[in-house]
């Protein structure tokens, strides 16, 4: 069981070391050779240019203005002062929404901080009921300010009771308020975006081979028949390995021949020459200009006839297509019904937005996409339980007094006051961190075969995974694990009915040991991601062995994205420790507060000045952010049920049941009244927004916003993303095919 001197030791670590990082943040980023690393976003967007291009030699590397030093810390309310629309518009719905699961973890605890350190902390301290070593158990200090310093069948628990009721009602109102206000900023942010092809387009999977048709003949006569009033084209993907690897090395000559140009701009009487041999070793010496545009003409040659030849490839064609309607109302109708009798055929859904597609997935068959599903589950359940494993292991360094109880030998180590101190206190916590480093891609492997077919999904499956994980093994594996290993020697020598009471009454234990993981996790972890140090570092090497021209310094920044499918899961974990403790150890809740507090202006700063998000969902997310907090709030109800009915308190199940089946109760209300409209697509709203067509008439400009569906493609597809991108007979550059002015009815294709 760790002490307060424990506690007091880690505290004392992690204050320093998020001191540090924080200290060291505010010195670094304001030298003009870190500029890139720590304002990439800026840089991408076009709006702000190096301070290395002006002043001395000496000015270019360091920031020799002393007021800048006095003023280090100014990066923290700038981080604040951007008002939320201004965000939204800069950095996107997503990441405006997940800055704000932080000030919702504000907004549920700092009164219900309030709230338990006025009652339930002076309730618990006064009771005096814990012993040193009684009947074998192991106490401390924090324990008398928990529930534990309760004695069976205290007439306080009752307020405890209370307080679980008032703690509820109030996150219930939190949330109600919060899933209110996403809901609308989301419908307005929709409403508001520029038309793009995604808006228009439908994405259709497990196309059905016809004998005597083509793919996209038969999806052409399907649309056209069913969807005669709003069908206006289609593009089916293609599988082009063999081309994307084509595009990509275009892509690198093009960087060299663009690095050459500029040695010639600089010295045009310099001759430049390169071997041809391998890495430029050696070989023969050719003129680098020459070489290098001669090597492009062809590689565009063999583009071209790349892409003839995966378009007249069966075999290359994909059971998917985009198909585009002249309106969002005809989109909305088709991607929200079933097509067909057969519901595993022409599936259709919303189309994610270019940037968001990932290609592998498209083509997946419907029976094959439920075996992998299953496949799946099956090795997460394997995965979590073997995992208990190295959980045990860390839960049985954080409790030494039991490890010197069980092996007598080990006493002279153990007792030592320093190491001890450093040992139960600090490492047990970055212990458990290390553990989980490599989880997130694991389970965003296990989700890519899933097979979903946008990122955001996959980001998404990802998090529910992670989330249960943590759960599993963090949480519960944490408490049963460390609580059995903690009071080994009490289970040993007790009667066998006095079991279950020995651990309702060493749950609330665990808390010293999830206050440390906060502070390793929270505090220093959330302080070095401000500093960014694996970029810095990874930045100044490429810049200094690898960049040869602006687009070679802008693939070094590497800003980074928010990682939705394991930065969310953990803020889960802190709102499933701040509800579970609440009631029972409210000694924690300060600790999570500063969490979500310095975790807010670090993301804050880090979504305005360095994260470039990959896609937009439009904060899909949060339907599934509500309802894990609710699942931590029920979990939480019944732990505390489970708690009560080993202190012979009689009544508090009866008096506690009604809460999980109100929280139950809660969840299907927000799902009934506000998930829809992340789900679906409102078909009033797209036959009366002014952003939509009020008619199934369609402007010229609307169509060659919606041809833009293939343009987009090619493009992603030249980008050279790999497998199941797009492919046509045009160049990716090619002019989208011009439309005559004026208002034009989609045209209506003959029933087959």
């Amino acid at each position: 069981m760790g002490s307060l001197n424990d506690i007091g030791v880690a505290a004392g670590i992690n204050i320093l070391s998020a001191v540090g990082f924080l200290l060291v943040f505010a010195v670094v980023r304001i030298q003009p050779i870190n500029d890139r690393v720590y304002f990439p976003k800026w840089y991408l967007k076009g709006t702000r240019s190096s301070p290395r291009h002006i002043g001395n030699v000496l000015s270019k590397f360091v920031n020799a203005d002393v007021s800048t030093y006095l003023r280090f810390l100014n990066w923290m309310p700038a981080a604040l002062k951007m008002p939320e629309p201004e965000l939204i518009e800069h950095a996107g719905l997503d990441s405006a929404v997940y800055v704000r699961i932080y000030l919702l973890g504000l907004k549920i605890f700092v009164p219900i901080t309030v709230l338990a350190f006025a009652v339930l902390v002076p309730v618990n301290w006064t009771s005096a009921t814990l012993g040193d070593d009684e009947e074998g158990l192991s106490y401390d200090q924090i324990d008398k300010l928990s529930i534990s310093n309760l004695g069976p069948g205290s007439k306080r628990f009752w307020v405890h009771i209370g307080m679980a009721y008032v703690f509820t009602f109030w996150t219930f109102y939190v949330l109600y308020h919060e899933y209110k206000v996403i809901t609308t900023m989301r419908l307005h942010f929709l409403a508001n975006q520029n038309r793009r092809p995604d808006q228009f387009t439908v994405l259709v999977r497990n196309i059905p081979v016809d004998p005597d048709e083509t793919v996209g003949e038969h999806v052409e006569h399907f649309f056209a028949v069913n969807h005669r009033e709003h069908y206006l084209s289609h593009q089916v993907a293609y599988n082009a390995n063999a081309l994307a690897s084509l595009v990509k090395k275009k892509k690198g000559l093009q960087n060299w021949l663009v690095y050459y140009e500029n040695q010639h701009a600089k010295n045009p009487e310099k001759e430049l020459t390169i071997k041809t041999g391998l890495w430029g070793l050696w070989g023969e010496k050719v003129d680098a200009l020459q070489h290098y545009k001669t090597t492009i003409e062809e590689l565009c040659k063999q583009e071209d006839e790349g892409r003839q030849k995966v378009i007249s490839d069966p075999k290359a064609i994909m059971p998917a297509a985009f198909v585009s309607f002249n309106s969002q109302w005809g989109a909305a109708v088709c991607a929200q019904t079933q097509q067909t009798s057969n519901p595993t055929v022409w599936l259709t859904e919303w189309a994610p937005e270019p940037r968001d597609v990932y290609w592998p997935n498209l083509a997946i068959p419907f029976v094959e996409l439920s075996i992998r599903r299953l496949i799946m589950a099956v090795a997460l359940f394997f995965l979590t339980f073997f995992f208990m494993v190295p959980i045990a292991l860390v839960q049985s360094v954080a409790n030494l007094d039991d490890i010197e109880r069980v092996l007598p030998f080990l006493k002279p180590i153990i007792e030592r006051n320093g190491p001890r101190s450093v040992i139960q206190g600090f490492l047990p916590g970055i212990a458990l961190k290390i553990f989980l480093i490599f989880l997130p891609t694991i389970l965003m492997a296990m989700s890519k075969i899933e097979g979903h077919v946008s990122l955001s999904g996959l980001e998404r499956k990802t998090a529910s995974k992670y989330f249960l994980f943590i759960f599993v093994n963090v949480f519960l594996g944490s408490v049963v694990a460390g609580t059995a290993f903690q009071q080994l020697n009490s289970f040993i020598h007790q009667s066998t009915n006095k079991i279950p009471e020995t651990i309702g009454e060493s749950i609330p234990m665990k808390a010293t040991f999830f206050i440390t993981y906060i502070m390793v996790d929270g505090w220093a972890g959330i302080a070095a991601e401000v500093l960014r140090l694996k970029p810095l570092i990874m930045f100044h090497i490429k810049n200094t062995f690898l960049v040869r021209t602006e687009q070679d310094r802008e693939q070094a920044m590497d800003p980074g994205s928010l990682e939705f499918g394991s930065t969310e899961p953990r803020i889960q974990l802190y709102f499933l420790l701040g509800l579970v403790y609440a009631v029972v150890t409210p000694i924690i809740l300060p600790f999570i507060i500063v969490f979500f507090g310095l975790a807010y202006l670090v993301f804050r700063h880090q979504i305005i000045n360095v994260y470039n998000q990959q896609y937009e969902s439009g904060a899909q997310f949060w339907p599934d952010v509500h309802g894990r907090i609710v699942t931590a709030l029920v979990i939480s109800q019944i732990l505390l049920i489970g708690l009560l009915s080993t202190q012979e308190a009689d009544q508090s199940t009866v008096a506690l049941l009604p809460l999980p089946v109100l929280a139950i109760w809660f969840h299907y209300v927000c799902k009934g009244r506000f998930e829809p409209a992340y789900i679906k697509f409102p078909l009033q709203a797209g036959s009366k927004r002014i952003l939509l067509i009020s008619s199934p008439y369609i402007t010229a400009d609307d169509i060659h916003i919606v041809s833009n569906v293939k343009r987009e493609l090619r493009l992603m597809f030249a980008g050279g993303h790999g497998e199941g991108h797009a492919a046509t007979g045009k160049r990716p550059d090619a002019e989208p095919e011009r439309v005559p002015q004026g208002r034009i009815r989609a045209p209506r294709l003959p029933q087959r």
